[in-house]
């Protein structure tokens, strides 16, 4: 196919509100060694998309202004296995909210047969967070339980799935009944509606007094310490997000005595080999549960690229279970 010179992209010029989400024009970029283009057909929007939209997020060296961490289309320039023509969806550093986009061939992932564009592009983001977290970083493994925060976002309907579909006992917060209800419906063993009871007295309840081994944490601050309370004996604690603050007090008496390993990450700053060592353990252990049906996408609402505003209210709204998605190409 041709490639044009330009594209219709989301590229803020300041921070602030959704309002300065708007379609401008921008050169299609060029992909490098070790590098493809990618026609997009559709791309995920995450809250640290909000975050970036906000000017709380600072994007990492080199990468595009242009916003969007996830994107699925179809190949156009090749590069390492990747044909001309192929299906992929690809995690990316920045400028997911365009016509076109550059992805690393190693952070480049098949489009499942099992899905459209639309749901492809919900799920790396997710996908390379809950798998790197939980199950590396965490060190989760069957028979274990887990506690996630948000339940019905996009990292934890993916927490859900993947805790499922490799024998964990999952445990959700979430804000409503019918979030509760929902996060049910995906599969979680107990979901605990955090604004109607402490959740670390039914954590306690639900396990017997013993304890989860993992928690997934994504709201920091004064929950830490309350999180802590839920972990069992040599029980792990990974933050992947900080929404009330990057700072706890922490009894490191009871760390000790309990044994508790207190980690965490971010993905995006990490470099490109990490990441493609990601995508191929995804690839080889996660992939193949698409098509078997043992997961699905979650996709809670599909919006036009230039109404990526209505998308960024839509996630600050709350009101989402799963993800949400903008639709480049019909």
């Amino acid at each position: 196919m041709t490639i044009p010179a330009t594209m219709t992209a989301i590229d803020p010029a300041a921070p602030g509100g959704p309002d300065v989400l708007v379609p401008v024009s921008r050169p299609v970029p060029v992909a490098g060694a070790g590098e493809v283009l990618i026609r997009v057909h559709a791309a995920g929007v995450n809250r640290p998309d909000v975050l970036q939209r906000l000017g709380r997020y600072p994007m990492p060296p080199g990468a595009p202004t242009i916003m969007g961490l996830e994107v699925a289309g179809e190949i156009v320039t090749a590069g390492g296995r990747w044909q001309v023509g192929d299906r992929a969806c690809a995690l990316v550093a920045g400028g997911g909210y365009a016509e076109y986009c550059v992805a690393p061939v190693g952070q480049c992932l098949p489009v499942p047969d099992s899905l459209d564009f639309v749901d492809a592009a919900g799920l790396p983001e997710t996908y390379f967070t809950v798998w790197s977290n939980l199950f590396e970083r965490g060190c989760a493994v069957a028979g274990e339980t887990i506690l996630v925060h948000g339940g019905t976002s996009g990292i934890g309907t993916t927490a859900i799935l993947l805790g499922k579909a490799f024998g964990l006992t999952v445990i959700v917060t979430a804000g409503s009944a019918a979030k509760c209800d929902a996060a049910r419906d995906l599969g979680a063993d107990h979901a605990i509606e955090y604004k109607a009871s402490d959740f670390v007295d039914k954590v306690a309840g639900i396990t017997g007094g013993k304890g989860v081994d993992v928690v997934l944490d994504m709201v920091g601050g004064d929950y830490i310490a309350r999180n802590l309370a839920c972990l069992a004996d040599d029980g792990r604690h990974v933050s992947i997000a900080l929404q009330r603050g990057a700072t706890a007090e922490v009894n490191f008496g009871l760390v000790m005595m309990r044994r508790l390993t207190l980690t965490g990450s971010m993905l995006r700053p990490r470099p490109v080999a990490f990441k493609a060592a990601i995508a191929e353990a995804l690839e080889a252990k996660v992939w193949p549960l698409f098509p078997s049906g043992k997961l699905r996408a979650v996709t809670d609402a599909t919006f036009a690229l230039a109404a990526a505003a209505d998308a960024h209210r839509r996630m600050e709204a709350g009101d989402h279970v799963g993800k949400i998605v903008l639709s480049v190409v019909d």
